[in-house]
């Protein structure tokens, strides 16, 4: 049997037609342009918060002339597009509706050319352009389909965890294929127009499958992984080059730029920000802010400058530190039982390793989709610890019926808050990428190994490089090494 859709929904996606700005086409679209512009605008404080700014100003002002030049020929020239390098070790570029653009210092880290960075620019700019998000945004509406979150527990404790971090579901609506092969073909047309060879990208989606592939690391985080790469898509990304090429005269000055990209990123943080906080013998470690406390063997954990989250194998509970606002405990306690709709059942003063604090268990009352009628939630542990002018947060969440099991759980780690005094923790620094220029013709390999990198980094290092060990290379190039 057939089901007719109500008339209002008929009239609805009857009068919610535009014209697609890349293909010229009508479709149905129910997020206005001015929609987008919002939801990018109130997003981008959002994602700051969550990843920081890479602060490297030459950085900065490099991906917002090149993203200026792209975002003049693109089929949006009159939107006002925001590019940012963001702090973040994972090798990941996104776009938000509105035009706000950012790459993550781990994917800076990895190009190595500027036409490498130039073609995934393009591909993002074209998300924009071709307006996926809103796209993807609409048919969430008509099939009432909710938005993924960043989190590293279960659906249901993602959902209390996203209320630190509204704002970031823009992020994690994933393009089907048809709009990244759209957005491969955008990458290619823009990048080529402000001068760049575009058969350069093909070869960066190399690097990322071999980075994916290498054994012993972790693919790209799920929630961050919104860039399939099927096989075929180095092959399909070189003939839209050939192709864009031939259509245009096979002009012969397209740019690379290999030796000016390498000198930019020359000193950049590699891999994880030990200043930022670190995890090591099932303990989290800040160097920065002077304090540590123990991670229960076995939980996942996820840091970001935002917040640092556990949550344990079977997704059943999940642990959080972060800052929480107010002047005082008590300011702190009532800003966070607000922030999370909490219920406190009881509440305590103590002091933990010598810094005074406040314990509290609290019920999160949430509401039935379905129903409407409140029904019982998540039941939370907190610890509000004050260290001079700075109050944290330790929270830690379960179901009811699993609340018992997890408290001692949650008590240990929350009462292991202590100073952090150990001078080798401390003083831990990140690696940068460091650009050598070689004496003499060797392989790769050997070049790696003339510039101290150790035998169980070189695949690693080679990688970085876009390129393989037994590749040549000539005296007086540059190549990446990591260091201190």
């Amino acid at each position: 049997m057939k089901s007719a859709l109500p008339l209002a929904a008929v009239l609805l996606l009857t009068s919610a037609c535009s014209t697609n700005p890349v293909t010229g086409k009508k479709e149905v679209m129910l997020v206005s342009k001015g929609q987008e512009l919002a939801m990018g605008q109130q997003s981008d404080p959002a994602v700051v918060a969550q990843f920081g700014l890479y602060p490297d100003q030459k950085l900065q002002n490099f991906i917002n002339e090149k993203g200026k030049a792209m975002g003049a020929i693109s089929h949006q020239p009159n939107l006002t597009y925001q590019f940012r390098v963001v702090d973040s070790p994972v090798i990941n570029a996104f776009a938000i509706p509105g035009g706000y653009v950012y790459f993550t210092r781990g994917i800076m880290a990895h190009f190595n050319n500027e036409a490498q960075f130039a073609g995934v620019l393009g591909h993002e700019i074209g998300h924009v352009t071709a307006r996926h998000s809103a796209k993807q945004q609409t048919n969430a509406i008509i099939g009432q389909v909710g938005m993924m979150g960043a989190m590293i527990a279960s659906p249901r404790l993602a959902q209390f965890g996203d209320q630190a971090m509204q704002g970031m579901q823009l992020l994690f609506l994933k393009f089907g294929r048809d709009d990244e092969s759209q957005s491969d073909e955008l990458g290619v047309q823009y990048s080529s127009k402000i001068g760049y060879d575009a058969a350069q990208m093909a070869d960066f989606f190399e690097t990322l499958q071999r980075e994916q592939a290498k054994s012993g690391t972790p693919a790209i985080p799920d929630f961050l992984s919104t860039h399939p790469n099927p096989a075929d898509r180095y092959n399909r990304v070189h003939q839209l080059a050939d192709q864009w090429k031939q259509q245009n005269g096979n002009p012969k000055n397209l740019k690379v730029n290999r030796d000016q990209y390498l000198r930019l990123i020359d000193g950049i943080v590699y891999g994880e920000d030990p200043r930022q906080g670190f995890v090591e013998n099932n303990a989290f470690y800040h160097p920065e802010l002077k304090f540590r406390f123990p991670v229960p063997a076995g939980w996942k954990h996820q840091n970001t400058p935002q917040q640092f989250q556990m949550a344990d194998p079977a997704g059943k509970a999940l642990m959080m530190l972060t800052l929480a606002p107010g002047a005082s405990l008590d300011e702190a306690a009532q800003a966070v039982v607000k922030q999370f709709s909490l219920q406190p059942v009881d509440s305590r003063r103590l002091t933990v390793n010598g810094f005074p604090a406040v314990a509290f268990v609290a019920d999160q009352v949430q509401q039935d989709p379905q129903t409407g009628q409140a029904v019982a939630g998540i039941r939370t542990q907190v610890y509000l610890i004050q260290d001079a002018k700075t109050i944290y947060a330790l929270v830690g969440a379960a179901a009811p019926a699993d609340f018992g099991g997890y408290q001692p759980t949650f008590t240990a780690t929350m009462e292991g808050f202590a100073r952090l005094t150990d001078p080798d923790k401390l003083s831990r620094q990140p690696e940068h990428v460091r650009i050598k220029t070689l004496k003499l013709r060797s392989n790769l390999g050997q070049a790696l190994k003339t510039n101290g990198v150790p035998e169980a980094r070189l695949e690693e290092m080679a990688i970085l490089n876009g390129m393989q060990l037994n590749e040549q290379v000539n005296a007086g190039s540059l190549i990446k090494v990591v260091g201190k």
